[in-house]
């Protein structure tokens, strides 16, 4: 993802067109930086549908208030949503629906023990990686044959501050270490890995000395968690209604929510 630069974005597009209030181009422009997209083209689109939504809601609260839209403030929008959006509480049977239809929400992380050895090489010195890629496989070999010197190999060679403990990571969960690392962690059987690791860091030798696989928890356990989960995807049901009503009622030319449903539901 990036932000698109505001010098590099053109401000001669198409206008839209909220009620009567006109979104300009040069507004469209100076949004986009707001918003990161894969190309200029998302951007664009996210900063129009921002837009189109600020205008939708603060002319839709200048109604209700009887004052000019350029006097309405973000706490009139949230207090107009907050009498105008129905959102229907979840009873005990939806909750039960919902736990049953989705457990891995309702599982606990898998934890893993891990030791490991890092040889530090910058992703872009090709000669470095290579040389403590070798070195890596040199001393898999040598605790292959003698499991014990993890320590001290971990000790002598290691450039992470965890080689004062031997290497020690202790107990990690998915999402606390470096994202190349935690994706392997996760299918590594026990004991030592065969092969070295490549992160940004480097290589790792890597052990893992026992893993917990995540266990399902029980419903008792989890009710709140369902049922903020279920009134969160109620209020974005609920607002993508509303919007969708604004929109029909005080009327967009030149942009449509409805061709952005995805989008809306974020």
């Amino acid at each position: 993802m990036q932000t698109i630069p505001l010098e590099n974005v053109p401000a001669d597009g198409p206008s839209i067109r909220v009620g009567d209030v006109w979104v300009e181009p040069s507004a469209i422009a100076a949004e986009m930086q707001f918003h990161p997209a894969v190309d200029h083209e998302a951007a664009a689109q996210a900063a129009a549908r921002a837009l189109v939504i600020q205008q939708l809601l603060r002319q839709r609260a200048a109604e209700l208030g009887d004052q000019p839209v350029v006097d309405i403030s973000e706490a009139d929008i949230a207090a107009m949503l907050e009498k105008e959006l129905a959102i229907p509480e979840s009873d005990d049977e939806a909750c039960r629906r919902y736990y049953a239809a989705h457990p891995e929400r309702f599982t606990t992380p898998p934890r893993y023990q891990v030791r490991h050895i890092l040889l530090a090489a910058a992703p872009d010195d090709a000669e470095a990686r290579d040389a403590e890629y070798h070195r890596a496989g040199e001393l898999i070999e040598a605790l292959q044959q003698n499991p014990q010197r993890f320590t001290e190999l971990a000790m002598r060679h290691s450039r992470c501050p965890s080689s004062s403990d031997g290497g020690e990571l202790g107990w990690l969960s998915p999402g606390q270490t470096v994202e190349e690392l935690d994706r392997a962690l996760s299918f590594l059987p026990e004991g030592l890995h065969e092969r070295p690791l490549a992160s940004r860091y480097g290589w790792h030798v890597v052990q893992i000395d026992a893993r917990e696989e995540g266990t399902s928890q029980a419903f008792d356990q989890v009710i709140p968690r369902v049922q903020h989960e279920l009134r969160e995807l109620a209020t974005r049901m609920a607002l993508r209604h509303y919007l969708l009503a604004l929109e029909a009622e005080i009327g967009v030319e030149g942009f449509s929510l409805a061709e952005t449903d995805g989008a809306l539901m974020q």
